[in-house]
């Protein structure tokens, strides 16, 4: 199939923007960019009709997986209890591990299923999932599985994360040696080399104990990515870019030094502003990250606690109102440079060559991305050159 759009505003996600213009695809890839784009006789012609034609959303940290809610929580958290709090006392994500546990891999697949047809809709064709609310080798495997599952029947493209250091079971002795020893190897047997994470925050993982986990991780070739300075900087961030993370996300409790640092690192910061929204209304220092020279990621960290939104465009609106980022910085931090974290270099951006994972925005300015707050500024939704429906 072959498909032509044209009398569009393209805004490639580069510094590229094509005024009125088109472009060609052919099977899942662009084979024509530019102003006098004609379509082939062959094609599919969709009229922009001047509205922004952009890369599709790349969503890379996602909690999407999990059963149950929250909302006992969110009420707590409105009469003045901090998440923390509330995770002391068994609550926060610990109150989501006895609901997976629950549940059953079908359940927790269609639950994936559904969010992620949610994520379609809104323009998010790449969506990283982590694992993380099992806390056991036998349900953080029944989390990977879930993953996979879900994703054969999705349009787009999923990558699973095995988030194993995500709370501590305190009813389990010698917990963190238990996932260390058992869960890990268990996940590289039936997962090989994903992307190991944690969250180092107090009350959950320490310095330590990330340190213990990641050591290992790496000697059995998965690369590392890390929740850190969320609420707490407690040494997070230093121990990403000393172990070569490829990631270290939130980051809202991080000094402008230690950005500075981490900006002259080849470690990616991943910003999660829908979080700060949700929680304490503090949202990390994007423009200083920026700035420096930080290779910057925005996410939605959807997940039923601290950011219940699969919205990528929200997370955008947030971005530029919270984190300091101009609408094509935000913009790129979720298209190029989402996917160059998630190592899926062939989209991200509207270049020839690369895959037509590309959206259709109602707006004729990109500028309405980020000015608009709620709403589905998505009127059309290509994967791979296919366009599929969001209805």
């Amino acid at each position: 199939m072959s498909w032509a759009i044209v009398g569009a505003r393209i805004v490639a996600g580069t510094d590229q923007v094509v005024e009125c213009g088109g472009l060609r695809i052919e099977g899942e890839n662009i084979v024509e960019l530019g102003e006098a784009v004609c379509p082939a006789p062959s094609d599919d012609v969709f009229d922009a009709a001047g509205r922004v034609v952009m890369p599709a959303f790349v969503d890379a940290h996602t909690h999407a997986i999990w059963a149950g809610d929250r909302l006992e929580e969110f009420e707590h958290r409105l009469h003045g209890k901090s998440y923390l709090e509330i995770m002391s006392r068994g609550g926060g994500i610990l109150a989501t591990v006895r609901a997976v546990r629950e549940a059953t891999e079908a359940q927790l697949a269609e639950n994936l299923r559904q969010r992620l047809d949610w994520m379609l809709r809104e323009g998010t064709t790449c969506v990283e999932v982590k694992s993380g609310y099992g806390l056991s080798t036998e349900h953080e495997l029944k989390l990977l599985r879930a993953i996979h599952r879900a994703r054969e029947d999705f349009d787009g493209h999923v990558v699973p994360t095995a988030l194993l250091g995500h709370a501590i079971d305190t009813s389990v002795a010698n917990f963190v040696e238990q996932t260390i020893v058992e869960t890990l190897p268990a996940v590289n047997r039936e997962f090989g080399p994903i992307a190991i994470d944690a969250y180092c925050e107090t009350g959950a993982w320490s310095v330590d104990d990330c340190r213990r986990l990641f050591t290992r991780a790496r000697e059995l070739g998965h690369p590392l990515r890390l929740h850190a300075d969320q609420f707490n900087s407690i040494g997070g961030v230093q121990l990403a870019i000393e172990l070569g993370a490829l990631s270290v996300d939130h980051l809202e409790a991080s000094s402008p030094q230690l950005l500075q640092r981490l900006a002259t690192s080849p470690t990616y910061g991943v910003m999660l502003p829908a979080s700060g929204f949700s929680t304490d209304d503090r949202y990390a220092n994007g423009r200083l990250f920026c700035d420096s020279g930080g290779n910057l990621v925005i996410a939605s960290n959807c997940n039923p606690g601290s950011s219940p939104t699969s919205s990528m465009p929200f997370v955008v609106a947030l971005a530029v109102r919270k984190l300091g980022l101009s609408v094509h910085e935000a913009i790129r931090a979720c298209t190029e440079r989402a996917a160059a974290l998630l190592s899926l270099t062939d989209r991200g951006v509207l270049e020839v060559g690369k895959r037509a994972d590309v959206i259709v925005l109602r707006h004729r300015d990109e500028r309405a991305l980020a000015y608009e707050v709620g709403g589905n500024p998505v009127d059309a939704v290509f994967v791979g050159g296919r366009r599929v429906a969001t209805a």
